[in-house]
């Protein structure tokens, strides 16, 4: 069987971590170890897989994913799971292209000929919903995610959650459907008081309502609104999971690929959630190679309910002065894969990922002393000086 031969990194605008695998028949494969705000840390991490993995066979993905997580003695957390998403990822794309299949055919074939996907609009501090929603809906899309709020105080003025309410009253008039992202950054005191304000006007979703680690509170406020409650993307594994669908506070599980594990991981996490009747919908505010492997996924799981992707989002406009601009397609060979008509992306049939990315320029953006700095996460403070969430 043939080895891995090498494991390489690109840090590329305009915030993702692109991992390389080669093996010694000269197979190759693509992954993403993206964790936005934490670019060295997660190349820390795969320089240490990397002096392990190089030697080890290619084909033995589980292997190598139990390896990684049984024999680091220390589990889970963004970072660690973050490194080996990458690296899982690729050793997929490597091993279904030497197959001449795409992953999808891997995982049992797929379920569906194509997948229900939704954009951001509004940023960090939502503004300008209508129009933005004009322009997506124009794209193709019939669904939306912006944030719930600008940044909060523990407790806030209730003054402050009317624009939320209007904010989605006049997205929906134009027709599409919202889910709205709490994004962590509001707390009890606030939640339940939005959530009670949001509940006649029928979001899609609600998403990080309260912070994950605190999972009693999440199940508390579930109890409170006929809303579908989202969350996962701060959870890392299997295991962060479970307590969520036993306490049945959820309805829809986000956990992302490139954080999660990878592709081996997230099949899993969505098999425990259809146990629980429990919806998919990965989290990918992230690349295209991330984009690409949670589609595969998408495509396999009869639980998934719609995709996030990152097209235009406002992150991928915060690159460094006179570097250039940066978007989902900017890597990719073929950018038409991933078009968007009423609401939908066909299923990506080529091998593989399904995705042809542009190695020349990812290799010259990587070594672009303009394109060097890491992206970091924002700040926010209160009126105080105190932080407040992202």
């Amino acid at each position: 069987m043939a080895k891995i031969t090498s494991i390489e990194y690109f840090r590329v605008l305009p915030r993702w971590l692109f991992v390389k695998v080669v093996d010694s028949d000269g197979n190759y494969g693509w992954g993403e170890s993206t964790l936005e705000g934490h670019t060295e840390a997660i190349e820390g991490s795969l320089n240490e897989l990397i002096i392990r993995f190089v030697g080890y066979e290619a084909d033995d993905i589980e292997h190598i994913w139990q390896t990684a997580w049984r024999l680091g003695f220390y589990r889970g957390g963004a970072v660690f799971m973050s490194a080996i998403s990458g690296i899982d990822i690729a050793l997929w794309d490597l091993k279904a292209r030497r197959l001449g299949v795409p992953i999808y055919s891997l995982l049992g074939g797929k379920v569906r000929n194509k997948v229900a996907v939704y954009a951001w609009i509004g940023g960090d501090r939502p503004k300008d919903v209508e129009a933005q929603a004009l322009r997506r809906k124009a794209q193709g899309f019939t669904a939306i995610k912006m944030n719930a709020t600008e940044d909060l105080g523990w407790l806030d003025s209730p003054a402050a959650l009317q624009a939320s309410v209007e904010r989605l009253k006049a997205v929906k008039a134009i027709g599409l459907d919202v889910g709205l992202d709490f994004h962590g950054r509001i707390h009890k005191p606030m939640a339940k008081q939005l959530a009670k304000l949001l509940e006649p006007h029928q979001p899609l979703f609600i998403e990080e309502p309260l912070l994950s680690e605190h999972p009693e509170a999440i199940k508390h406020f579930s109890q409170q609104t006929t809303i579908p409650i989202a969350l996962g993307e701060r959870l890392y594994n299997r295991w962060d999971v479970k307590p969520f669908l036993e306490s049945s506070s959820i309805d829809i599980l986000q956990p992302d690929v490139s954080h999660c594990g990878g592709i081996s991981e997230i099949r899993r996490i969505a098999a425990m959630c259809e146990a629980y009747d429990v919806g998919l919908a990965p989290h990918c505010p992230l690349g295209p190679i991330s984009l690409a492997a949670s589609i595969q996924i998408a495509l396999s799981c009869p639980n998934f309910v719609i995709q996030e992707m990152s097209l235009g989002i406002h992150y991928n406009q915060m690159t460094p002065p006179d570097a250039g601009t940066y978007d989902l397609n900017s890597y990719l060979k073929d950018s038409s894969v991933f078009d968007v008509k009423d609401g939908f992306v066909k299923a990506l049939t080529g091998v593989g990922l399904g995705i042809e990315v542009n190695e020349v320029e990812i290799r010259r953006v990587s070594s672009d002393p303009k394109c060097q700095a890491a992206w970091r996460c924002l700040e926010f403070h209160g009126p105080d000086g105190a932080v407040r969430e992202w």
